[in-house]
């Protein structure tokens, strides 16, 4: 079986937001799939998808910390600079973390680990809306 859908998020302020939920509230039919896969695609060039800890707030703030450390606004010789300041930087973070992920299905729910969520990664300070392609297949 094959089921898609385009999930369309709210604008989130820039940093890195556990989507998990928002995901699953979006995709009920995955239930439906007792082994699969779940592919997410982001549609978007300077946001990114990941997977990482889903229990402690502050790892998010650390890794809004951390990219911004390693691929700042300011200072790098960029040239792309029409569309602001954080958008060059934003495709650069996005490049690094991917726009997809693969989460395997089972028994009906995503095995993620215990302490792994889906994260939304907003690179641009107004991305606004972003949307998401989900293709689940299975059995």
């Amino acid at each position: 079986m094959w089921l898609q859908r385009e999930i369309q998020l709210p604008e989130k302020k820039r940093g890195f937001h556990l989507i998990t939920t928002e995901i699953l509230d979006n995709f009920s039919e995955l239930h439906q799939l007792r082994v699969g896969l779940l592919h997410l695609f982001i549609l978007h060039t300077s946001a990114s998808l990941s997977i990482n800890e889903n229990a402690d707030p502050d790892v998010r703030v650390d890794m809004e910390t951390c990219f911004n450390h390693l691929v700042p606004e300011r200072g790098l010789p960029l040239t792309h600079t029409l569309e602001g300041l954080d958008d060059m930087p934003a495709h650069v973070k996005a490049s690094i973390l991917g726009s997809s992920l693969c989460i395997p299905i089972r028994q009906g729910r995503l095995a993620l680990g215990t302490w792994q969520g889906i994260y939304l990664c907003e690179h641009r300070n107004r991305g606004g809306s972003r949307r998401i392609m989900a293709t689940a297949f299975g059995e």
